[in-house]
């Protein structure tokens, strides 16, 4: 009886936090934190898993500024994969009332992956995304703008 109570208790849990979660697919413009610009518009998919995954579907041409093709410094499985259609963003799962925990960011510039955590806005606009190496105070944080 107290293994049923436990395992009922536990799939009520986390159903009950999928629950809280908006679904964040769609197109997202991408705000550089250092720039304010655009680098580039992503299309965020939901997995069957129920993770989010993320590729970069365009990249936002600035002035003074040749984008890189490939992921030239990039880790396995992305070294030199094109940049445009690579998932940059992989295994995001609901954590909470419009929070996203335990994903994986790739930065295709530097050709670091970080862990990440992500918080979308109340009106479902924005959502920002953080980027770090072991605790997320350590990281950098970066807006996202829904574009459909």
């Amino acid at each position: 009886m107290g293994k049923f109570k436990l395992t009922a208790a536990l799939m009520l849990s986390s159903f009950s936090s999928m629950l809280w979660a908006s679904d964040i697919s769609g197109l997202w413009k991408n705000i550089d934190d250092k720039t304010g610009s655009s680098k580039a518009v992503l299309e965020i998919r939901q997995e069957s898993n129920g993770t989010y995954t993320a590729k970069i579907i365009k990249v936002t041409p600035r002035p003074g500024y040749t984008p890189k093709e490939t992921c030239v410094n990039c880790p396995s499985p992305y070294t030199n994969k094109p940049i445009l259609g690579l998932d940059v963003l992989t295994g995001l799962k609901p954590s909470g009332e419009n929070n996203y925990a335990g994903g994986k960011i790739l930065d295709p510039l530097s050709g670091k992956l970080y862990s990440t955590k992500a918080k979308l806005s109340p009106n479902g606009k924005r959502i920002t995304l953080r980027g770090y190496v072991g605790v997320s105070a350590l990281g950098r944080s970066q807006t996202w703008i829904r574009q459909d």
